[in-house]
């Protein structure tokens, strides 16, 4: 008999600092808070670039566990596990996509494609499919052919800022987001370099997940000569990142590819104003009115509206006022938790009515 708990499934470190797995430890965290006793299985950390051997032992874990006791899967595993491995899996599972991987950016066209298929047969078997944006929906239903009733969207929890806002003199424009190519940071640190002539300073912050990625945007600046303007601050703890929105005045990330954008409801949730590109989901989450989103690998654009963000004071406050009231509105942990539990409750009536 299917019960109320659940096995969450992660690959790696659940500690690890990067939006996907921040929505996993506070949805885990939240769900026992609901009194689902969740356990969390932590699997190889290589997904989802997985080693051969990380495939076989995962999959033997995956095939082991208990038929009556449902799964959370990260969308990591679906997307990079081998299908013939997951239809070795008794379990039904919940599967967690924060974005799908084959719309990644940087990635080979068949690298691209043998992702497609595996999501694709992958999310087949999926009992019920969670995603954090309206935008993440769409794209299962478009993409996939994932029905729409089977997808439920629990909108990422935003913590309340810790204390009232710091701004910094010269501004700091913060930008959050590993250094992978997605992120985009080399376009804003092509834009920056188009208006030097006003004060500003920068901190990035994010891990060097991808060590060629990340020694090419420290070689940018350097050969942009903005070498003591833009900090690289790699993971921070978050406590020191609560501190940094304090501190800023402008939110600023160029990125290709959202699914949701956590660091986006972050920001607003400190009433700051965001300069950002209008593709995938970000603007479900940033109103138009709150900054600017601009289109995607728009330098000059890009650059134009950090520049008026810094110099026209009425067109600042009015960003800032609806970034605010857009912050105030975002849902909290425990609601995204508890789309979770409706999802799993939904994959288990559906296992126990066959």
């Amino acid at each position: 008999m299917i019960t109320n708990s659940a096995t969450f499934v992660v690959p790696g470190d659940p500690e690890t600092r990067t939006g996907g797995y921040i929505y996993e430890k506070q949805v885990l965290l939240h769900l026992r808070r609901l009194g689902r006793p969740v356990r969390l299985l932590r699997i190889a950390a290589g997904f989802p670039d997985p080693t051969p051997q990380e495939i076989r032992n995962t999959a033997a874990i995956l095939a082991g566990c208990d038929a009556n006791i449902p799964l959370i899967l990260d969308g990591f595993l679906v997307g990079a596990m081998p299908a013939e491995h997951f239809a070795q899996i008794r379990a039904p599972f919940v599967a967690m996509i924060h974005h799908p991987l084959a719309l990644e950016t940087g990635l080979s066209a068949q690298r691209a494609a043998w992702l497609k298929a595996t999501e694709t047969r992958n999310l087949v078997r999926a009992a019920q499919v969670v995603v954090p944006s309206p935008r993440t929906k769409q794209d299962l239903i478009s993409h996939y052919g994932v029905p729409g009733e089977k997808i439920t969207i629990a909108l990422p929890g935003v913590p309340r800022p810790a204390g009232p806002q710091r701004p910094q003199d010269p501004p700091l424009i913060l930008s959050v987001g590993t250094l992978v190519p997605r992120k985009g940071h080399d376009v804003l640190i092509k834009a920056l370099a188009q208006i030097t002539d006003l004060p500003w300073h920068v901190a990035i912050a994010g891990a060097r997940r991808d060590a060629a990625t990340a020694t090419a945007l420290e070689a940018q600046v350097a050969q942009s000569g903005l070498g003591g303007r833009i900090r690289f601050l790699g993971e921070v703890t978050e406590a020191r990142l609560s501190e940094l929105y304090r501190q800023a005045r402008i939110f600023a990330l160029a990125t290709r590819l959202e699914g949701y954008g956590m660091v986006f409801a972050e920001a607003l949730s400190h009433g700051l104003p965001i300069v950002s590109c209008n593709n995938t989901a970000i603007p479900d989450t940033v109103p138009a009115d709150a900054g600017a989103l601009v289109p995607t690998d728009d330098v000059a654009a890009f650059a134009a509206a950090l520049r008026q963000l810094l110099t026209d004071h009425v067109a600042y406050d009015a960003a800032q006022r609806a970034a605010h009231q857009a912050g105030a509105l975002l849902p909290q942990w425990a609601q995204t938790a508890g789309h979770m539990a409706a999802a799993l409750d939904r994959a288990t009536a559906a296992v126990a009515a066959r």
